[in-house]
């Protein structure tokens, strides 16, 4: 089922009966070729791109919690690629490419808003480091837009300039940066890999591993064992503790990261604009 102006005004007049699950709820089979445990945005986009670019059907998604239960439970998430390293400048831009089609690509609203990124400089210091950065942005194909103070105060007078601590001495752009919404973005991945086939399967915690002869064979879950060819993990922040259980020590570790984020809302009433 395709989403569009069309369907939601046919819905409109016939009482909305005609909407379907946006995926399916299966119960997890005995083996699959690949398992991902995790199924937030990295884990979901994995089995989308898994399915739609490489053709492979036979995939599951397990989720201890439900779609957007986990880190990616957030109302807002920054889309750019201005970042200055080569290891990840051209990564990054490759994602931009990804974010500006990616509704389109999907069928769903996960409120891409290309309403630009601006990182503010406020030394001398700061300003040679973000020319680094434009240049290496440009080299990348990224866009790239350094600004003095004169063209910041034209463009957002609201901002405390001479403020004695932090003066605002320039910023640099980058138009085709913005938001998206953070859950929306895993559920338009989990309608795409379940319209391919992907088994999604929630309230599915993995417990173990069933490795032998240092060979991975699948996983153990509280729903039973499921068998795999491949295993990936995309678990963000437990990623430590989960390959624990498969005897790995990762060289790294976790931290809690509490944020605040506010996202524009549509009006509920007119003229009205609510904030999140």
């Amino acid at each position: 089922m395709r989403y569009s102006a069309f369907r939601i005004f046919k819905e409109g007049l016939t009482g909305n009966k005609g909407w379907k699950p946006v995926w399916r709820d299966p119960e997890p089979k005995a083996e699959y070729d690949i398992v991902i445990i995790g199924g937030g945005g990295h884990g979901l986009a994995t089995a989308y791109y898994l399915a739609k670019e490489f053709g492979h059907r036979n995939v599951a998604v397990l989720e201890k919690g439900w779609l957007g239960s986990g880190n990616i439970g957030r109302n807002t998430t920054i889309i750019r690629s201005n970042y200055l390293l080569p290891g990840n400048e051209p990564f990054y831009e490759m994602s931009m490419k990804l974010w500006e089609n990616l509704e389109q690509d999907t069928n769903y609203n996960s409120m891409v808003s290309q309403r630009s990124i601006l990182n503010l400089f406020h030394t001398d210091g700061q300003r040679d480091a973000f020319v680094r950065r434009a240049n290496a942005m440009f080299l990348a194909g990224a866009d790239a837009e350094l600004a003095d103070a004169a063209a910041l105060r034209r463009e957002l007078p609201f901002l405390d300039f001479d403020n004695a601590r932090f003066p605002i001495k320039g910023g640099l752009f980058q138009r085709r940066g913005g938001t998206a919404r953070h859950d929306a973005v895993a559920w338009g991945y989990a309608r795409g890999a379940d319209s391919r086939g992907v088994d999604i399967i929630q309230n599915c915690e993995v417990t173990g591993f069933d490795i032998q002869n240092g060979k991975c064979l699948g996983v153990e879950t509280n729903r039973g064992a499921i068998k795999a060819k491949k295993v990936a993990v995309c678990v963000a922040g437990s990623s430590s503790r989960v390959m624990a259980a498969a005897g790995m020590r990762l060289p790294i570790e976790s931290h809690v990261l509490q944020a605040f984020v506010t996202e524009g809302l549509k009006p509920v009433l007119p003229g009205v604009i609510t904030f999140g």
